[in-house]
C-alpha cells in the first residue's frame, strides 16, 4: 500500500490538484491520480465509491455534492492534510489514519450492479463491489426492486458494443502473476459449486460461493497476466458470476440482487470477448424476467441473445434461446407465437452437434428440452401434451445429479394431471416430488409448490386431495410453501 500512498501524496502536492479540491472538483483529482498510475478500479476499491460514479465524475457527467462522498474519497485514499482542508474537511480523518477500505464501513449502494460496465476495469470493480456488499449484509438481497429498464439497457449495450478483450493485467498494487493454471483451478472450484447447486438448490452453498469469489476471484482479477490469460480469466469469472446470479435467483426468486449479478456477468463476458457466453447470460436474464412476471422483457432478452450471435451460435444454443422466448410467450398467452418458437427450438435441436457446444450448455439434452416444452404446454393449458413432455424428462439421469430440475419437471407433471382432472395422479406425483426434494433449498421449488397448492384448492374435497394434504405436512418444503408471503430464504 506504500506505493498508493506515494502516488496520492505526489498528486496532492500539485497546485492544480489543490485548486481542484478547493472547487470540490473530484474529476480533476481522479484524472491526475489515473495519470500517476492509480486506476479508477483501485480508487473504487479504496473509497467504496462505485467505479461508474468515478467515471462520471472524471468525464464531468455528474458532480458529487454529498459531504459523505468527499469524506469517503479522502479517507479511503488517505489524502494528506492540505488536500483534505482544501476539500473542506478536517485535516485528519475521524477514524483510523491512512488508507482504508472505506466501503467496508458504508452501507452498500442499492444501485450497485445495475450499471452495465463500460470497460474491463469497471467490470472487475463492479462485481467486486457486489461480492463485498453481499457478504457484508445479507439483508441487501431483499432491498430494492427489480428494474426492467436495466435489462433493456444491458442488452442494448451488449448488442451494439461487442467486447475487445481485457488486455494485460498490470495492477499497480503488486498483484499476483496469473497463469492458465490459476484459471483452471478457479474454474474447477466453481464447477463444484455448480454441482451443489444442481443437486441441493441455490440456498445451500450460495454464500460460500460468494465468499470464494470475493477472495480468489478478486485476487485473480487484480493480478498481472498476458492478454490471452486475461480473456480466459474474465470468461471464467463471468461464468462464476452467472452461477452466483442463478443461485441468488433460485434461493430468493424476487431478489433484485440476482439481476445485478446477471448484468455484471454480462459485462465480464463482454470484457472477455466471449460473445456466446454473453448471449447465454441474456438467456438467463430472460428466465428470471419470465419468472418474475416481466414477460415482454423476457421475450426481448431471448431475442437479443439470438440476434447478437447470429451466424456464430451453435444449434444447441439457438434451441435454448427459442425455448426461453417460448416460455415468455406461453405466459403471455400468445399461443401462435409460442408454437412457432417451440417449433424452431425443436428444429434447431435436431441439428445440434454437442461436440461443438461450449461446455456450459452441454447439459441441455433431450430431457431438458422436454422439460422446457412441458412448461410452455402447461401454461397454454394443453395438459395432455404437457404431461407427455414432463414425464419424459423426469429422472432422466437417474442419479440425482439434477435433483432440482427433476423436481420442477415433476411439479409440471403434477400440474398437468390436475388440469386434466386427474387429482389422484397429480397428488401422487407431487408426493414423489416432495420426497425427492427434501434436501433441496430453493425458493423456486417453494413457489412451484405454492402454485400447485393454489390449483389444488380448486380441485375440491376429493379423497386424494385430503390424503395429500395430510401426508404433505411431513415435508419441509410443503410447510414453507404453506406459509403466507414470499420467503426471503429457504430454511
Amino acid at each position: 500500500m506504500s506505493e498508493v500512498r506515494g502516488i496520492v501524496e505526489r498528486a496532492c502536492a500539485r497546485q492544480d490538484v489543490l485548486d481542484a479540491c478547493a472547487k470540490r472538483d473530484l474529476g480533476t483529482v481522479i484524472t491526475v491520480l489515473n495519470a500517476h498510475g492509480l486506476t479508477q478500479g483501485q480508487i473504487a476499491e479504496l473509497t467504496g465509491i462505485l467505479q461508474g460514479r468515478l467515471s462520471e465524475y472524471a468525464r464531468r457527467k455528474r458532480m458529487p455534492k454529498a459531504s459523505t462522498t468527499f469524506e469517503a474519497f479522502a479517507d479511503g485514499l488517505g489524502m494528506p492534510p492540505a488536500a483534505r482542508r482544501a476539500l473542506g474537511l478536517a485535516a485528519e480523518p475521524s477514524g483510523s489514519a491512512g488508507i482504508s477500505l472505506a466501503h467496508s464501513r458504508q452501507a452498500p449502494d442499492l444501485d450497485a450492479g445495475l450499471e452495465y460496465p463500460g470497460s474491463p476495469a469497471q467490470a472487475a470493480g463492479n462485481v467486486s463491489t457486489l461480492w463485498r456488499a453481499d457478504l457484508a449484509d445479507q439483508g441487501v438481497l431483499e432491498r430494492g426492486l427489480l428494474n426492467p429498464a436495466a435489462w433493456t439497457d444491458a442488452s442494448l449495450h451488449w448488442l451494439v458494443g461487442p467486447g475487445s478483450g481485457p488486455g494485460e493485467g498490470t495492477d499497480s498494487l503488486g498483484g499476483v502473476r496469473v497463469g492458465m493454471g490459476d484459471v483452471e483451478r478457479f474454474h474447477a472450484t466453481v464447477e463444484l459449486f455448480a454441482q451443489l447447486d444442481d443437486r441441493f438448490g441455490g440456498g445451500h452453498a450460495r454464500e460460500s460461493l460468494i465468499q470464494y469469489l470475493s477472495v480468489d476471484g478478486e485476487r485473480l482479477l487484480r493480478g498481472r497476466y498476458p492478454e490471452s490469460v486475461g480473456s480466459a480469466l474474465f470468461s471464467a469469472v463471468a461464468e462464476a458470476t452467472l452461477l452466483a446470479a442463478w443461485m441468488t435467483y433460485d434461493a430468493r426468486p424476487h431478489s433484485p440482487y440476482a439481476q445485478r449479478y446477471f448484468i455484471q456477468a454480462l459485462g465480464l463476458a463482454n470484457a472477455a470477448g466471449d460473445r456466446l457466453l454473453g448471449a447465454s447470460i441474456l438467456d438467463a436474464m430472460s428466465h428470471q424476467a419470465t419468472y418474475t412476471g416481466r414477460f415482454g422483457e423476457a421475450a426481448n432478452l431471448a431475442r437479443a441473445a439470438r440476434t447478437g450471435t447470429s451466424g456464430i451460435a451453435t444449434a444447441t444454443l439457438m434451441a435454448h434461446f427459442h425455448t426461453m422466448e417460448a416460455r415468455a410467450l406461453a405466459r403471455l398467452g400468445d399461443a401462435k407465437s409460442c408454437d412457432r418458437a417451440m417449433a424452431e427450438a425443436v428444429q434447431e435441436f435436431e441439428r445440434r452437434n454437442p461436440d461443438a457446444d461450449p461446455h456450459w450448455i452441454r447439459y441441455f439434452d433431450e430431457a431438458e428440452l422436454s422439460a422446457e416444452l412441458g412448461h410452455c404446454l402447461r401454461d397454454l393449458h394443453r395438459e395432455a401434451d404437457a404431461a407427455q413432455c414432463a414425464s419424459s424428462s423426469v429422472g432422466a439421469t437417474g442419479d440425482g445429479t439434477f435433483a432440482r430440475s427433476d423436481f420442477f419437471a415433476m411439479m409440471v407433471l403434477a400440474d398437468a394431471y390436475l388440469g386434466a382432472g386427474e387429482p389422484e395422479q397429480a397428488c401422487g406425483t407431487a408426493l414423489v416430488a416432495l420426497a425427492a426434494g427434501e434436501a433441496i433449498r430453493s425458493g423456486r421449488c417453494v413457489n412451484y409448490l405454492r402454485e400447485f397448492r393454489e390449483h389444488l384448492a380448486q380441485a375440491g374435497d376429493a379423497a386424494a386431495v385430503r390424503e395429500f394434504n395430510e401426508r404433505a405436512l411431513g415435508s419441509r418444503l410443503w410447510r414453507i410453501a404453506s406459509r403466507t408471503g414470499t420467503p426471503s430464504a429457504v430454511a
